[in-house]
């Protein structure tokens, strides 16, 4: 049972072998700073709770259950009630309350968290409110407002890390503040520390994949702040363990003082860490990579302070993803020079594949590459150091079932496909760009082994003690240990994928252009072109000297929502926008004065509907001067028309968020005119908008910005949350 892939053994009673299956959402316990009551939402009845509320509320565990919260007196019920029907499953919402009276032996002011649990009932956590003074004034708003301006200014992962862990001490006082970052395998990099001078550093260290489960990982997704107060806790359980009603454990996914894995307490015993406050970075959906901050003595932080670093966290995760997609300036200028100079190639010489790799050093040097090759059309060219024919064209053959977007990359061919490991003398990493639908034409990029040294924090290869299942214990060594990665080659970065996918772009635009260009020269090749054309993503008319449509791919029909009308000549085709003048004069100049266009026309698409076509006219020259005919590319600009529609909403909602100036109530005692960190969280928002791109993303700029809007307006919500909160104190 114990090594069954299947099983998932109950909270508290994994081991090394199966943590990855533990159930940690069913804790059925609390960490005991605080008390877990679950009421039903109807009457407010509390059906289970934690079994230290005798020392926290004053009354004891049996006397509590089956009563209504009333029995606590104070404002209590009243809060529970008032927030009741607007709570939700997956976000706590905060809120202050009194508890009791005089002569008990109960705390009287508390923080309290609720949260919708399951079969209709609330689930409420208190933590004590008097032992501390409200952590959030103007000094600390001020703080926040800094940070903000600060990380909308990093340009780089570096920087905007190092901003981040340096605000983040300051705000909360940890004795040590981390960005941890999770590569494509799953392992963690320190790649960020703030720390007391007299700590060891960790910058650099490298911790594995398995020091936290999968499903720990899904539910930092979910509950995107963790605190552990004290490593030596006794947990307080929550009694019944299942609901009296329905017989279902609690679900504590999102509770604030869930119990944490003792194999994680273990695991940060052997670290020497005490305390732990952990905030998710979360991009596109997906963990990106944690704040996390270590105390070597017990440390407990209040809502506020947690909601600042909540909020900054959210700041941090849209300035990665406008860092991330950003694609220079200097790789359009390459892309558009290397476009220009196969173009004049096709033309002069009549083939462009020979300008491609004319100039090794141009086709090398952007992608830090040692080699490349070019299979087009059953032939291959190469550059630089490359293996045998033979062995690039087995390369070939592996890559072509690799693709995934007509795009591969690897650092280490001879781990992924140990057939290829022969390759290693020469080339070690790969990254292709597929060039037709037929996979057989890639253009790739290789690099040579590149020995590393990896620090790991222990080693990785002995990550528990003891040899007995039933005992397995985290690993207690997190001395540095350096392993020397070989057979690999640098990693091939984000920039790196976006660069290679703009130069596919370029040369599947110049390869249509050259097949529509041997249709109108050589008409008995049509056949050998046909397939290529008609099978490309691009819709394309080509017409010889005269103006009559030789050619229309299956792309322009797909445009219609209708039945696709048959166009004879470019003057038909002028009538099936919604304004023919303007395409007759674009038309016109095209064939009297030979003018290449690049513009925007509206197609009228049937049903009453219209799609905006971004157009690329062109007049193929011929010898002495004539025209063989002219070729018109279209472009679907509908998800272009989306992504500007979505920035003026964006720009849209910043501006009203600007004017309603969230926290110029006078009334509020951290009023600030103007509010500085709402200002900073919609100019960061606006920065972040603004170098969003369609070549770098990895999906859909348009979702991107929309996501975009959704991450300032919760960052706003949080600010504002977190003013009220203060206010209602």
């Amino acid at each position: 049972m114990l090594n069954d892939p299947t099983f998932s053994p109950a909270f508290g009673q994994a081991d090394l072998t199966n943590c990855e299956r533990e159930l940690i959402h069913l804790a059925g316990s609390i960490q005991p700073h605080g008390v877990l009551l679950v009421v039903r939402r109807t009457d407010g009845v509390i059906v289970q709770a934690s079994d230290n509320v005798a020392l926290w509320l004053g009354v004891a565990h049996d006397q509590l259950l089956g009563c209504s919260l009333d029995v606590l007196g104070g404002s209590l019920a009243r809060r529970v009630a008032e927030l009741a029907d607007t709570l939700v499953t997956d976000e706590l919402t905060a809120f202050h309350c009194d508890i009791g009276g005089a002569g008990t032996n109960a705390w009287s002011v508390f923080e309290g968290m609720a949260h919708l649990g399951q079969s209709d009932t609330v689930i409420v956590e208190l933590e004590s409110a008097e032992s501390d003074t409200e952590s959030i004034d103007e000094e600390a708003q001020a703080l926040l407002a800094a940070s903000v301006r600060r990380f909308s200014e990093a340009l780089s992962i570096a920087a905007l890390s190092d901003a981040v862990v340096q605000s983040v001490r300051d705000l909360t006082g940890y004795d040590r503040v981390m960005v941890y970052r999770f590569d494509d395998e799953g392992h963690g990099e320190i790649v960020a520390e703030a720390r007391e001078a007299k700590l060891e550093s960790l910058l650099g260290h490298r911790y594995p994949a398995t020091d936290i489960p999968q499903r720990a990982r899904e539910l930092y997704v979910r509950n995107r702040v963790r605190v552990l107060v004290d490593a030596g806790y006794n947990p307080a359980a929550v009694l019944p363990r299942c609901a009296p009603d329905t017989g279902e454990e609690l679900d504590m996914s999102s509770c604030h003082l869930r119990s944490m894995s003792p194999l994680h307490i273990q695991y940060l015993r052997n670290m020497g860490v005490t305390a732990t406050l952990v905030v998710s970075l979360v991009r596109e959906g997906k963990l990106w990579g944690l704040i996390a901050c270590h105390h070597y003595s017990p440390r407990h932080i209040r809502y506020a302070q947690r909601a600042a670093v909540d909020l900054l966290a959210e700041v941090v995760s849209t300035r990665i993803a406008a860092i991330e997609n950003y694609v220079r300036t200097q790789v359009d200028v390459l892309v558009r020079s290397l476009e220009l100079r196969l173009i004049e190639a096709t033309s002069t010489e009549g083939d462009w594949r020979l300008a491609l790799v004319r100039n090794p050093r141009t086709l090398l040097q952007p992608l830090d590459a040692s080699g490349a090759a070019l299979f087009h059309e059953g032939e291959l060219l190469t550059v630089g150091d490359v293996p045998s024919t033979a062995e690039l064209r087995a390369l070939s053959r592996w890559v072509a079932g690799e693709m995934r977007q007509s795009l591969f990359s690897c650092a280490s061919i001879a781990r992924v496909y140990p057939p290829l490991a022969s390759l290693t003398p020469v080339v070690c990493g790969v990254l292709a760009i597929e060039l037709s639908s037929s996979g057989q034409d890639f253009l790739m990029w290789f690099r040579r082994e590149q020995s590393a040294t990896i620090v790991w924090a222990g080693d990785p290869a002995k990550p528990f003690v003891d040899n007995d299942p039933l005992t397995l214990s985290p690993r207690r060594s997190f001395a540095a240990w350096s392993e020397i990665v070989r057979g690999t080659g640098a990693s091939w970065s984000r920039a790196d994928l976006a660069l290679a996918r703009a130069i596919g772009t370029t040369l599947r635009d110049v390869i249509l252009q050259t097949q529509a260009v041997s249709l109108l020269i050589a008409q008995h090749q049509l056949d050998q072109f046909r397939g290529a054309v008609e099978t490309s993503d691009e819709p394309v008319l080509v017409a010889n000297a005269q103006g009559r449509v030789l050619f229309q791919s299956v792309a322009f029909a797909a445009l219609f929502n209708t039945s696709p009308p048959r166009v004879r000549t470019l003057d038909e085709m002028c009538a099936l926008f919604v304004v023919p003048a303007q395409v007759r004069e674009v038309v016109g100049n095209l064939i009297r004065e030979r003018d290449a266009w690049r513009g925007e026309w509206q197609l009228r698409a049937g049903a009453g509907q219209t799609v905006a076509l971004g157009v690329r006219a062109d007049a193929i020259p011929g010898a002495g001067g004539s025209v063989l005919g002219y070729i018109i590319i279209f472009t679907d600009l509908t998800d272009t028309k989306r992504t500007e529609a979505a920035r003026r909403h964006l720009e849209q909602s910043l501006s009203e968020a600007g004017r309603a100036g969230i926290g110029r109530d006078p009334s509020m005692p951290l009023r600030r005119e103007p509010d500085e960190v709402v200002g900073a969280i919609l100019a960061n928002a606006s920065v972040a908008a603004m170098e969003l791109t369609d070549t770098a993303a990895s999906m859909p700029v348009a979702t991107l910005i929309e996501e975009l809007e959704a991450s300032a307006t919760r960052a706003a919500a949080l600010y504002g949350k977190l003013r009220a909160f203060t206010r209602e104190h």
